[in-house]
């Protein structure tokens, strides 16, 4: 029976639960074990707190350890931590306001230096999500207690800055530390949507700089030979997708690029000639079945197509290939394009570049190669 996979919650609600925590030990001077926080989805969630310090009557820090649940991210088990202050009632709202809530970002906490993401250059990396979770959990409090006056929230991750090199944050220009997000405030195990997010962030980022093209890779071993391929091109119109072959491509038609390449590795190049939209590895069989058929139809060879289809791997099948009919690999680069020009639309060029598992090119399209040429 397949065991079912544990849930986690997002570095925003991790804020937003060490906000109130401060808060509540402020107002009631002893730390919270637990508080409830509403997420974006309008459900509740019970987080545990971590530790807590009074610094003066009206100060104090708390902090979370992140949970993640079952998906895998870097933040799991990151300590995330609120230091909040209650300010003087003189500058804050009239009586019949909300409180003013004031968010920053302290130590671990990244800075946003580049235009086209969810928060403007000079701004810590608190996405809006988080923000308004820590208003809403603040504001509760605030509520609770009939108290009209300001808060200053800021958000610190002690080794935030030593997770971000983990992460493509400096891609993205943000600097100095993680980014606090979250759209919902759930992870769910193995949605990628972290994943999925910077994807959009880095596409975003290439935009907003101005770049018209963006070359689109798998990893960053499939980057880095892109990268020897045009020089040239700014580290910020490299974008790695990971498996999200179709949304990839529908995000960067949507921001208006209108030329898209595609720098893979002969593994992933057969999962998106077939128009797989998301080509992760437990395909790979019907990937193989595929590829032997498209081998027999430009060999009419049942010798070669069954050695294909026989293949323990797509790096096998693609060293049987190269050594009788390399014209197989110029059909799957020609397929790509088709399958990327159904995800993207018509209105944008597609470039699509395969390498072999050395890094020479395999096929261009844009040269119509099919004989591997070192880089």
């Amino acid at each position: 029976m397949k065991q079912k996979l544990r849930t986690g919650f997002t570095t925003g609600t991790a804020a937003a639960a060490a906000t109130k925590a401060a808060l509540l030990f402020i107002l009631e001077g002893k730390k919270p074990s637990k508080v409830q926080i509403r997420l974006l989805t309008g459900d509740d969630i019970t987080i545990p707190i971590n530790r807590c310090k009074l610094k003066n009557d009206v100060t104090a820090s708390c902090s979370v350890i992140k949970d993640a649940g079952d998906d895998p991210d870097v933040t799991h088990k990151a300590e995330i931590g609120a230091i909040v202050a209650l300010q003087n009632s003189d500058d804050g709202p009239s009586s019949n306001q909300r409180s003013e809530i004031i968010i920053t970002g302290g130590e671990g906490v990244g800075r946003v230096t580049k235009p086209g993401l969810e928060v403007a250059p000079g701004e810590a990396a608190i996405n809006p999500g988080p923000r308004k979770m820590i208003e809403q959990a603040a504001g509760d409090v605030l509520t609770k207690y009939g108290i009209k006056r300001p808060v200053s929230v800021e958000v610190f991750v002690p080794q935030g800055k030593k997770i971000a090199e983990k992460t493509l944050n400096a891609r993205l220009g943000i600097l100095g530390g993680i980014s606090i997000l979250g759209t919902t405030g759930i992870v769910q195990p193995m949605s990628h949507d972290a994943f999925i997010a910077t994807i959009e962030s880095a596409l975003s980022v290439a935009r907003a700089a101005g770049h018209k093209r963006v070359v689109l890779t798998t990893g960053r071993r499939s980057e880095r030979f892109a990268r020897h391929l045009w020089p040239r091109l700014p580290e910020d119109a490299f974008v790695q997708i990971g498996d999200f072959f179709k949304m990839s491509l529908k995000a960067a038609s949507l921001r208006g690029f209108k030329r898209i390449t595609l720098a893979v590795f002969f593994g992933k190049a057969v999962k998106m000639a077939q128009g797989i939209p998301h080509t992760h590895a437990a395909k790979s069989r019907l990937t193989l079945n595929a590829l032997s058929q498209w081998a027999f139809q430009i060999s009419c060879d049942r010798v070669f197509s069954k050695r294909v289809s026989s293949a323990h791997t797509a790096r096998h099948a693609f060293d049987i290939i190269c050594d009788h009919y390399p014209e197989v690999i110029s059909y799957v680069g020609r397929r790509i394009i088709e399958s990327a020009n159904l995800f993207a639309g018509k209105n944008v060029k597609i470039q699509a570049v395969v390498f072999d598992y050395n890094g020479n090119i395999a096929f261009n399209s844009e040269k119509f190669q099919s004989s591997r040429v070192k880089i």
